[in-house]
């Protein structure tokens, strides 16, 4: 008993002396990008998520790989609920992971939303509704997602791209594709700010945009698109005739049904 007790005060001695140096340690690999922050796991979840992430460890990827198939089974059963709360586990285990985020969001913005947009067993103001609810759950996933991922191009791009086609705040989704382009997106983000402004009903947003379009058709850049929005914006801002561009407004075919 003796010889047991000695043993784990020495175990306990050499815990505490190395403690300072593991914690140094962490602390430069999380600075490096090596080892994820801590779970941060909100007052209103359950304690057994909890307990499942805190128990993982280095087992944390390999989780969020089954859960992310769970999801999709929840997905194929139209289990929307259920999809949302696996993908919230998933993106809690691998933060870092952009893809989950994305994916999350893809699946309340685009085809949660839609389910109950055209679900006829519903009311038309429950639908709507509805579909309006999975939108914002998508745009937060998104905006959550960002917060861990502040410099990631896709994310923001995903994020303008639910802004224009799904909420229509195409102020927002000129703010968005912008924050891309600043982070290294595609190539065509920062005209699609400018897009995204002319169709904004925020004057400020709209000389942006003219700012944005009008370099591109100095520098001989020109498209049928860019043209469209630069002259939807010369409108808007009243812009004096000789200081328009010479374009006419692009035609485009009248699609037969």
């Amino acid at each position: 008993m003796k010889r047991t007790l000695q043993a784990i005060t020495v175990l306990l001695v050499f815990g505490v002396a190395k403690l300072p140096l593991e914690q140094r340690v962490t602390v430069e690999m999380r600075r490096l990008k090596m080892l994820d922050e801590p779970i941060r796991l909100g007052v209103g979840e359950s304690i057994g998520q909890a307990g499942l992430a805190a128990s993982l460890g280095g087992l944390r990827g390999l989780a969020a790989c089954i859960l992310q198939l769970r999801a999709h089974l929840e997905f194929t059963n139209v289990n929307w609920a259920k999809v949302d709360s696996l993908y919230k586990l998933v993106t809690r285990l691998q933060p870092r992971t952009p893809r989950y985020w994305e994916e999350a969001s893809w699946h309340m913005a685009y085809n949660a939303a839609s389910y109950y947009r055209y679900n006829q067993a519903l009311k038309p103001a429950l639908r709507e509704r509805f579909f309006q609810d999975h939108v914002l759950r998508g745009v937060a996933i998104l905006q959550e997602g960002l917060q861990v991922l502040p410099q990631n191009s896709r994310l923001w791009q995903k994020l303008a791209e639910t802004h224009w086609h799904k909420t229509l705040d195409f102020k927002a989704a000129g703010d968005a594709y912008l924050q891309s382009d600043r982070n290294g997106g595609l190539n065509f983000t920062e005209r699609f700010a400018g897009f995204a402004y002319a169709r904004s009903s925020d004057p400020g947003a709209w000389k942006t945009g003219y700012a944005i379009l009008k370099r591109y058709y100095d520098a001989d850049k020109a498209t049928p698109g860019l043209v469209q929005h630069l002259k939807m914006l010369e409108e808007k801002l009243g812009i004096p005739a000789v200081e328009r561009i010479p374009d006419a407004p692009p035609e485009y075919p009248v699609q037969r049904r």
